[in-house]
């Protein structure tokens, strides 16, 4: 077909493939597989590529009653843990034609003003961390298919949880800390009521009472530098012998970790080995360089929106947690 004025269709495609449009509508829709062979898939993909042919998505939308349109729900825009998690939902999405929209809860406390007349005629789905939960219902997410990220399987709103292995990222720094001969531990722990932190108390509490030895302060902390400072500096001042090894539940805390300990004219990790958890690009910022959990937020997204998809579709969604890995740096030694 000349290239001109006029859109190529569908039909063009059929015809320059030497296949049906059902075919092409197979093909193009992604839903091929198992009914079309591959060299067709192939045939048809590349037919459409040489003509220039681009879905009437309006018409497709219409005909579907879909929008192509994903609300991620997150606590705040001001940690690049999420914006690499929306990164790696946009970039499954993308693939899958749908658009990702971005849904801030402000300080990641309470619900957002509802961006939308009716969320539920503008969307076709909603990906939500559990932190930001009480967004969902300013906007009416619980009525839409959901899939919910770092949430409890067990109680979990939506139709599919995925989970990074938060446990095992607690277990792998313990065992660190241990190897290297800490007995004596605190944990700063983000002041925020949220599953995925219950989990951190929960498991480092389970380890050190099955380490014989060993002593576990917990003091709170919001999740900023300030308030980690103040938390940590009433810590280290109060009575009784002082601990060796601090972990914390987010990296932003051990920043604000590491100015208390200086300013208590303490070092690390001469004096308190200090580990983190998510390796933002703050742990390779202070000095020492932090220990920490590495947790892969783009995958995170990647699942979460390819778990989205198979509910749409009515698939059971990929299972298991994500792994993490604890990367150790200068910040963990043995205790003196």
């Amino acid at each position: 077909m000349a290239r001109g004025s006029t859109r190529p269709t569908s039909r063009d495609v059929a015809q320059a493939a030497g296949v049906s449009q059902a075919a092409v509508s197979l093909v193009l829709g992604d839903k091929w597989r198992g009914r079309v062979s591959e060299p067709t898939a192939q045939r048809v993909r590349d037919a459409a590529q040489e003509l220039g042919y681009r879905p009437n998505l309006a018409a497709r939308n219409l005909r579907l009653g879909r929008t192509r349109t994903v609300l991620l729900v997150v606590p705040a825009l001001t940690t690049e843990f999420f914006a690499e998690v929306y990164t790696g939902a946009a970039r499954v999405a993308a693939a899958h034609g749908f658009g990702v929209v971005l849904y801030p809860s402000p300080e990641g406390v309470g619900p957002a003003r509802d961006p939308f007349a009716s969320a539920q005629a503008a969307l076709d789905g909603v990906i939500a961390s559990s932190m930001a939960a009480d967004a969902l219902t300013a906007i009416r997410g619980d009525q839409l298919p959901l899939v919910m990220l770092d949430s409890d399987p067990e109680g979990s709103l939506g139709a599919a949880t995925v989970n990074l292995d938060i446990a095992d990222g607690i277990r792998q720094v313990t065992e660190h800390l241990l190897t290297l001969g800490h007995r004596r531990f605190l944990h700063l722990a983000a002041d925020i009521p949220s599953w995925t932190f219950e989990v951190r108390a929960r498991e480092l509490a389970s380890r050190l009472t099955d380490a014989p030895g060993t002593d576990l302060r917990t003091i709170g902390a919001p999740i900023s530098i300030k308030g980690a400072l103040r938390a940590t500096e009433a810590a280290l001042a109060a009575p009784g012998p002082r601990p060796t090894a601090l972990v914390c539940d987010d990296d932003k805390l051990a920043v604000g970790a590491y100015k208390a300990i200086r300013r208590a004219g303490l070092r690390v990790p001469d004096d308190l080995s200090v580990t983190g958890l998510d390796d933002l690009g703050l742990a390779t910022a202070i000095d020492p360089e932090l220990t920490t959990v590495r947790l892969d937020a783009e995958a995170f997204g990647e699942r979460g929106m390819r778990a989205l998809l198979a509910v749409l579709e009515g698939r059971p969604p990929e299972e298991g947690d994500l792994p993490v890995s604890l990367v150790v740096r200068g910040s963990t030694a043995p205790p003196r």
